[in-house]
């Protein structure tokens, strides 16, 4: 039977009327807005297109341009927006490195000078050529000066951050970013009728006030909040909201668009939070949710046919906008190597960096459109532009920094001793000062809970502290209850009790000192590294665990947490069988830094205590100049001769290059003769859980033999 409401509505209208419906409400716009960014980037990504050209194809597919389901113009789309777009600006500022900065901020001022100053005037004269006015014009040339870093994850995995052309780069970003922010105030400031020398003086001074109060009042007051809240995570992090969010609405006060506060927000709690977990959850949130929407909001406003025009009939506005960037951008790099004598591949790589435009410029262009300052040419001439340079960007990096020499500072900065045999020295020096000393120097600690893999996790923590003359400390971590009496903690520590008794037997087996332990803690992560930091342990050893669903995604596990709080570095294992048994071990390994020497530190002490062989395995592509590979090799071999490797270790690593497009593949392939492959773990900066590179992720879901992920706090 045909339903009555068919009957009335052609089924066209009939959908037309249920898309309208749901357009005007809240509720089922931000249903669609998480179901759109659960899926749709992940298909791009496996297409190798960036996941943000998704957000902003289907902003276009379910805007006005297409089924109209969602509406860019509802005060629901408009709120989104404004949030992601302010924390686009806020993780902009965040990410920055200001320890770099300050190292080489003559020469990053220089540059950040060049590629903001070459692009703004190229930019400025392409605009007024093509008949805007000279307030609009300057704002488009502003919208060439700020860039991206996209390219940053490629230096990062690369081992180059620290070169002194990625370093300069990366600092450029404040300048060009403040003062491509600043011009876009300015501009809007003039075109609003706001604009006299009086008003402009003003609107000066306010804007310096208000920087030195965000970026010194929030840095202190920031630092003050979290030395008094300690581990209280959640509260840090909403002071961080509140933070970002204080800072547009002050932004608007003084007239001065909100992405300007937010930008400096991120600068002013850039130390507050460091690389910590709070940082870290921050980042996620944005990046799952927020930043998301607010690409797809842009593609709410685009106006297909408008667009399409754009690039057929005014080709020649959009073309000369691109070239315009890429040549302005490549003449700064050009100076820089005139001025300061780097090398062509240096050059070429500070470009490709500097390139990218997505984030100060996309907020700046909406912005710019949403004050009626520059039209939608102009704004559909940006769209093209950040799709073109966030590929052309990355693409660029990856050709010209993988033959970029390796960074002499890697020997220099080389650990010159073994992380334990330091600790024991300081023991030394307690006790030759009459201070209480721990009794023994090498101390490990061993979380356990589970009975099945208890046995290994002791083994091998036995076998490295008997090695050393130390102990371990089985540990087991019972949830705190409002009363000690309540009988669910009874029974837990009678559990902990026997589990505990297992461990002291495995580990006198071994001959070593066992000082077995029982921790109540409402936190098991921060009981573990509490414990750790009360024993003055030297290594913590713990058992694999998976990051699995959403709160271990946005809170992290047990194993994350540790990792961060922890004072000493961590080995989380996963053992297929006893370690008394594991011959040869693979350490693959991609540079040469002081996180690098001590997993290699922690291969040689556990072969010494097995009589085993090591094998360090550098794995790089094709693109890698042979030069490179014997530096690294030298670098390696360099560090692994010095005193302290000597005197410490009896085993001498093997050093093996071997060139493939496949990392992963072959350090699964090279793996398949070995009993145990350590690696480092590296923290990816916006994701949560146990996060590591894209590399480790798929070799740790691929090996067949035992496991260590070896890590450090913070790293």
């Amino acid at each position: 039977m045909r339903s009555p409401l068919l009957s009335l509505y052609p089924s066209w209208q009939l959908m037309q009327d249920i898309l309208q419906a749901i357009s005007n409400s809240p509720l089922a716009a931000f249903t669609i807005l998480l179901l759109v960014v659960l899926i749709i980037p992940p298909i791009f990504e496996r297409l190798r297109l960036p996941g943000l050209v998704g957000l902003l194809v289907a902003g276009v597919a379910l805007g006005p341009s297409g089924i109209g389901v969602l509406d860019g113009e509802t005060e629901t789309m408009h709120l989104l927006s404004d949030i992601g777009k302010i924390y686009l600006m806020f993780v902009a500022g965040l990410e920055i490195d200001l320890g770099d900065f300050r190292k080489n901020k003559n020469r990053s001022l220089s540059f950040g000078l060049a590629t903001f100053a070459v692009p703004l005037i190229t930019g400025t004269i392409i605009g007024h050529q093509f008949g805007y006015g000279w307030n609009a014009a300057i704002l488009i040339g502003s919208l060439l000066a700020s860039h991206t870093l996209l390219g940053y994850p490629i230096v990062q995995r690369l081992g180059i951050v620290r070169n002194e052309v990625v370093s300069i780069t990366i600092g450029a970003t404040i300048f060009t970013d403040i003062a491509a922010l600043l011009v876009l105030a300015i501009c809007v400031s003039i075109h609003q009728g706001e604009f006299s020398t009086t008003s402009f003086v003003l609107q000066l001074t306010s804007l310096a006030l208000y920087s030195i109060v965000v970026l010194f009042g929030f840095d202190r007051a920031g630092k003050e909040y979290f030395r008094r809240t300690g581990d209280e995570q959640g509260n840090q992090f909403l002071f961080v909201l509140l933070a970002v969010f204080l800072a547009a609405v002050g932004a608007q006060i003084i007239n001065i668009d909100k992405i300007v506060g937010a930008f400096l927000a991120g600068l002013a709690v850039n130390d507050v939070v460091g690389n910590g977990p709070v940082k870290e959850k921050v980042e996620f949130v944005g990046g799952v949710m927020f930043i998301p929407f607010f690409f797809i909001g842009m593609g709410l406003l685009l106006d297909i046919p408008l667009f399409i025009e754009t690039l057929t009939q005014q080709y020649s506005f959009t073309l000369a906008i691109v070239l315009g960037l890429l040549g302005s951008k490549l003449l700064a790099a050009l100076l820089m190597k005139g001025f300061f004598g780097y090398g062509w591949y240096g050059t070429f790589t500070m470009w490709s960096l500097s390139m990218p435009q997505v984030a100060a410029t996309l907020a700046a262009a909406l912005a710019g459109v949403q004050a009626n300052l520059i039209n939608s040419q102009v704004f559909n001439a940006v769209i093209v532009l950040m799709l073109i340079t966030s590929l052309l960007g990355p693409l660029l990096t990856e050709r010209f920094a993988t033959r970029m020499p390796l960074p002499k500072h890697f020997f220099e900065e080389a650990p010159q001793g073994i992380w334990w045999e330091t600790q024991a020295q300081e023991s030394i020096k307690a006790l030759e000062e009459g201070l209480i000393a721990p009794p023994h120097a090498f101390s490990v600690v061993v979380p356990v809970s589970n009975p099945l893999t208890t046995m290994y996790l002791i083994e091998m923590a036995a076998l490295l502290a008997r090695h050393e003359s130390g102990r371990i400390v089985p540990l087991v971590l019972s949830k705190a209850h409002v009363h000690m009496d309540e009988p669910d903690l009874d029974h837990a520590i009678f559990q902990a009790r026997r589990l505990l008794t297992r461990a002291v037997d495995i580990g006198k087996s071994f001959d070593v000192t066992v000082e077995p332990a029982i921790r109540i803690d409402d936190d098991v992560a921060n009981g573990i590294s509490r414990v750790a930091r009360e024993q003055d342990a030297s290594l913590i050893v713990m058992g694999w665990g998976e990051s699995i669903g959403l709160r271990a995604r946005l809170f992290g596990n047990v194993i994350d947490n540790v990792f961060w709080s922890s004072h000493c570095p961590v080995a989380v294992m996963r053992l297929l069988d006893e370690p008394i048994t594991m011959r040869r071990i693979l350490v693959p390994v991609k540079n040469v830094t002081p996180q690098t020497i001590r997993t290699i530190q922690f291969a040689l002490l556990f072969a010494d205590v097995n009589q085993a062989e090591v094998t360090v395995l550098h794995v790089s592509d094709r693109r890698t100049q042979a030069e490179s590979v014997t530096d690294f090799e030298t670098s390696l071999s360099n560090v692994l001769s010095t005193g302290s490797f000597q005197n410490s270790f009896k085993t001498r690593p093997a050093i093996s290059s071997l060139i493939s497009e496949d990392v992963a593949g072959t350090i699964i392939k090279a793996s398949t003769g070995y009993d145990l492959v350590i690696l480092r773990s590296i923290r990816r900066r916006t994701a949560g859980g146990l996060a590591v590179s894209d590399v480790t992720t798929e070799v740790v879901n691929q090996l067949s033999c035992s496991l260590v992920l070896f890590g450090e706090p913070h790293s």
